[in-house]
């Protein structure tokens, strides 16, 4: 079985309940999941894999694809979204264009995933985005996704938390104001008082983006502040652990466990 069939299957089980229980959407539902998964091959095939690693092809098959990829403690979208992170975080291209459509099937918008590699242009480099940039340039032409789903440029921002920002501007200013100025100002200015408002990205989507990335490319020290924000933003305690157990496939098993003492520092000090 190939790995497409593996999620394509965890995707008509978890529709089954509501197949059962909604007949009109059933039809619909077994539909796109039994013929719309029109993904490209990745550039390692099955067979590939099994003349280098039948080791790994089994983890890949019984443990990654067979098992985490269907825990129900996160979406196949929410569990894309971080897929599609880990990748652009990790510089990743061989399995970019795989998990970009794969994320689009699973329901991320074309402008979720055009602003999902805006975001990480600032949070995992802007030679990381443009790489992601060059693969999705090649999906979004195969789909036909036009400029008109995109987001554009420059658009009305969300409503800033003013008493939120002034206080983490304020404590940021007063830590590291004298030592760059310009890296305070732009964190100000360009991140939280555009990047974070643009709506082609929900507050909680774009903070699962954040974590992901951050936990990926081992940023620990960026991850408390994050984890907070994201779980303010309506990520749940148990929804922020599934992400340790999903991303330790994506970006190793170092970066995870490094990421879990801070998390479970997060977790203790939310419940005080």
């Amino acid at each position: 079985m190939h790995r497409r069939d593996f999620i394509m299957t965890g995707m008509a089980l978890l529709a089954a309940p509501l197949c059962a229980a909604v007949p009109a959407i059933a039809e619909e539902t077994t539909m796109s999941v039994s013929s719309s998964l029109k993904l490209p091959a990745n550039s390692v095939s099955d067979d590939d894999l099994r003349a280098v690693s039948p080791a790994l092809e089994r983890y890949t098959k019984e443990a990654l694809l067979g098992k985490v990829w269907q825990r129900p403690e996160l979406t196949l979208r929410d569990r894309s979204i971080l897929t599609v992170a880990a990748l652009i975080a990790g510089l990743q291209t061989a399995e970019m264009p795989f998990h970009f459509a794969l994320a689009l099937d699973h329901g991320v918008r074309p402008a979720e995933l055009s602003e999902i590699i805006t975001h990480l242009a600032f949070y995992a480099g802007w030679g990381n985005a443009m790489a992601a940039v060059a693969v999705a340039k090649d999906i979004f032409s195969q789909r036909r996704i036009g400029i008109d789903q995109l987001p554009p440029a420059k658009e009305p921002l969300l409503p800033l938390n003013e008493d939120a920002e002034a206080k983490r501007a304020t404590q940021v200013g007063n830590n590291f104001g004298t030592v760059s100025p310009g890296l305070v100002q732009n964190t100000t200015d360009v991140l939280f008082r555009d990047l974070w408002l643009r709506p082609a990205l929900a507050p909680r989507d774009r903070s699962l983006v954040t974590v992901s990335a951050l936990i990926a490319n081992g940023q620990t020290a960026q991850i408390p502040y994050h984890l907070n924000r994201a779980m303010d933003n309506g990520l749940t305690q148990s929804q922020a652990s599934e992400v340790l157990t999903h991303i330790a496939f994506y970006a190793g098993w170092p970066c995870a466990f490094s990421a879990l003492p801070v998390v479970k520092d997060v977790f203790e000090s939310r419940k005080k």
